[in-house]
């Protein structure tokens, strides 16, 4: 397995913070988690990390992240909200996470068990 650097991160991470300025330590921990996922899917392309701080819920802060993770096939997004920035940036990171390996496993399981496909008519004989 390659070895994921911080600027094989830093080149592959779109990191917006929407209505609050994301600070260095929270830069330098989404940095990491999204080190985590490059490491486990090394063919991904892109991630986009958004963090919102939405306070139409009430008179609380509330905090979105949202992700987007750009890969060859389907792309995988995800959405976490909680009244901690910090906390809502774990549970996305583990729920892409999540996505990521179930796409594994289903595409692994495709590969070694492959279904039988009906056709329609008779081949045509070689010459």
């Amino acid at each position: 397995m390659s070895h994921i650097t911080p600027e094989v991160i830093g080149a592959k991470l779109i990191l917006r913070g929407i209505h609050l300025n994301l600070t260095d330590a929270m830069r330098s921990i989404i940095h990491e988690k999204v080190g985590r996922l490059l490491r486990h899917e090394p063919r991904i392309d892109r991630v986009r990390i958004d963090v919102d701080l939405d306070k139409t819920k009430g008179s609380k802060a509330h905090f979105v992240a949202k992700g987007h993770i750009e890969i060859s096939g389907p792309d995988l997004n995800a959405s976490v909200d909680s009244d901690d920035a910090y906390k809502s940036v774990d549970l996305l990171i583990d729920k892409l996470d999540g996505l990521l390996r179930k796409r594994h496993s289903e595409l692994k399981e495709k590969r070694h068990h492959p279904h039988s496909v009906e056709l329609g008519g008779a081949l045509p004989k070689a010459v």
